[in-house]
């Protein structure tokens, strides 16, 4: 499944000691190794220490430092991981700061520094050369010969592709990890000495966040620590790892010990990401280097001990603040195209047909909050419930009493009546049980709510959600239709949250206790007889499975494009606290043929606006033809 564990790290060292610093980067080595990790990156010139000023010029430091980079060598020979070193290099009487890729005692290939720093505090100039544009050169160098130097290196091992970078490349314009990514580079290192100045760490965390995303690659940042020289500047040994656009681990900084931190990296994930994203691929195209591949095996690169945090809920932001402004900008994205397609249709009115439910309780918040923007009256949002022979006095009452608070023009049609006289008609008998009297009762529903909206001139407001479209959850033409379907592209997981964020802060105590008595109420569409204590019989969890684990499918599936060993790999270390293996894989198959029996219905949706990375419009997102087989997927 192409995960593999990496490590940024920051050794103490002691400036121009290179004795010393050796020591602790084999200790920092040792205890990547134990933690499994398959790529270690080290600070900039951490052979030598960064602040070694003039020392740089001395013979004496030089010829130090490329013997403990042959130690280093030696030191690696029978060990699977891949070491990014920082060391300088004499090369045609010119010194480049360098980055020593080291795999099993043999010096794969020596990246040099393109951009050298000499502005405000930088002086670098003054002992190193720049490596931009130096490509295509080798080196001989600790009994090795031909060695590859310049700035296009990829050093790979199967899907694993490994570039580096150093300091200030990553602050200019153009970094060399945008060419190196666009070559093939899925997981990017740098070897930095970066000092501290009062908010710099969160420029730095930034810029690494942004490089990783528009990279679409892992970024694995390592910088000098404290023991660097403070003559004039103080330096924290900073350790970042992004990955796409996500902080993934990072250590506190100042700290005066040796400093790893390890993330295991997705690489299918970035592969998949770089494939769909059309962009990247013409962007590649044009990239104006050749890069030059270096091949390495890694012995093994299973993970022994999968501590990579797998959210259950990839929909929803772990963090309360990021999901109340997550929640808040959705509900921005959903109100404003419904407000275009008001305006767009020259409508004052709105049809939703409300039944006690999450998904259009939903749709009810999003068209109140739009007719207040509009500055339309709430009254001209029809809402109409129509209770048949599975609705209980919970729901119906909910509903009734929401609408009421809310203010809207309130109207009941019992279905009943009619969907009796339909049973006769197409001679079906009532008391079998089965789609079809589910279903009639679906399309009468429907048939209400389109001749209202015709009647008084509105647009009806369709309810379903993500998770439903994803599941057909929806009778075809029923609950199915609508003429613009505002909650298309929300998961059901997200739903409650967004229907929560308004309870909790936008509504009177009142009708925030109706909202938050719908949210304890079972899923269900209600189309079955209650039970004879008046509760809901069909739970639609109960039939379908849990909205959580469809969810989670939904997202590994569509959004990364996994493999179904490696949705069912995530969704048991999700949920191993919560299901079982076997019930994972039950409700895995379930989501599957139905994802795939049920892309008929997707192919004929109403329109609707796309909320966030994962939308199943037929226009825009996924398109599927409607007779795919699915055995190949279970």
């Amino acid at each position: 499944m192409n995960f593999i564990k990496v490590t940024a790290a920051c050794p103490l060292t002691k400036v121009a000691d290179v004795e010393f610093n050796l020591e602790n980067i084999k200790i920092c080595i040792e205890n990547a190794l134990k933690l499994n990790s398959k790529l270690i990156v080290f600070p900039e010139l951490c052979i030598t220490s960064y602040t070694c000023g003039d020392l740089f010029l001395q013979n004496q430091l030089y010829k130090k430092a490329i013997k403990a980079v042959e130690d280093l060598c030696n030191f690696s020979q029978n060990k699977d991981i891949l070491i990014a070193i920082g060391a300088p290099l004499i090369f045609n009487n010119s010194m480049y700061n360098c980055a020593y890729i080291i795999f099993k005692g043999k010096i794969l290939g020596i990246v040099p520094k393109s951009y050298i720093p000499n502005y405000t505090e930088f002086y670098e100039k003054r002992w190193f050369t720049p490596g931009l544009g130096l490509v295509d050169k080798t080196v001989n160098l600790c009994f090795q010969k031909g060695i590859p130097f310049g700035t296009n290196l990829i050093f790979t091992s199967e899907e694993f592709k490994f570039g580096f970078e150093i300091c200030e490349d990553i602050w200019v314009t153009i970094p060399p990890s945008s060419y190196l990514s666009l070559a093939g580079a899925n997981i990017i290192g740098n070897l930095s000495a970066s000092n501290e100045i009062v908010s710099k760490a969160d420029y730095r965390r930034s810029l690494i966040e942004g490089q990783s995303a528009r990279c679409i690659c892992s970024y694995v940042y390592a910088s000098s620590g404290v023991f660097e020289s403070s003559t004039d500047l103080v330096f924290s040994g900073h350790l970042l790892i992004s990955e796409n656009g996500s902080i993934l681990n990072e250590n506190q900084r100042f700290q005066r010990e040796n400093q790893i931190v390890t993330s295991i990296i997705d690489v299918d994930r970035l592969n998949s990401d770089r494939r769909r994203n059309v962009s990247f691929r013409d962007n590649a195209k044009i990239s104006p280097i050749e890069a030059k591949e270096i091949s390495f095996f890694f012995d093994d690169t299973t993970i022994k001990s999968f501590d990579r945090f797998i959210h259950k809920h990839p929909f929803v932001p772990l963090n309360e603040k990021l999901r109340e402004e997550r929640c808040s900008e959705i509900f921005n994205i959903q109100t404003s195209a419904l407000a275009k397609r008001l305006t767009h249709t020259n409508l004052k009115k709105a049809v939703i047909g409300i039944s006690g439910g999450l998904d259009s309780t939903l749709a009810l918040l999003v068209t109140i909050k739009t007719f207040d923007m509009l500055k339309f009256p709430r009254k001209n949002i029809i809402t109409i419930t129509m209770p048949g022979f599975g609705t209980t006095d919970r729901t119906y009452t909910n509903a009734v009493n929401l609408c009421k608070n809310l203010g809207t023009d309130l109207r009941e049609v019992d279905i009943v009546p009619a969907c009796l006289q339909h049973f006769e008609d197409i001679n079906h008998n009532p008391d079998v049980h089965d789609v079809t009297y589910e279903n009639v009762q679906a399309r009468e529903r429907t048939q209400i709510l389109m001749d209202v909206s015709n009647k008084e001139g509105g647009i009806l407001v369709g309810t379903g959600d993500l998770s439903e479209l994803a599941l057909g959850w929806a009778t075809y033409n029923g609950d199915h239709m609508s003429m613009y379907s505002v909650n298309c592209s929300i998961p059901k997981t997200l739903v409650r949250y967004l229907v929560r964020y308004v309870a909790n802060k936008e509504m009177d105590e009142q009708t925030s206790d109706i909202l938050l008595d719908i949210l304890d109420t079972p899923v269900s569409p209600e189309l079955l007889p209650k039970t004879k204590n008046g509760e809901i019989s069909q739970k639609t969890e109960d039939i379908v499975g849990p909205y959580e684990l469809h969810d989670f499918f939904l997202y590994y599936f569509v959004r990364q494009g996994a493999s179904c060993e490696k949705i069912l790999f995530l969704a048991n270390q999700a949920f191993k606290e919560d299901y079982d293996e076997d019930t994972i894989k039950k409700w895995f198959d379930k989501f599957t043929k139905r994802f795939f029996t049920q892309q008929f219905k997707r192919s004929a949706l109403p329109d609707g606006p796309k909320v966030g990375t994962v939308s199943l419009s037929p226009r825009g997102d996924w398109r599927m033809p409607s007779d795919a087989s699915y055995n190949s997927f279970i």
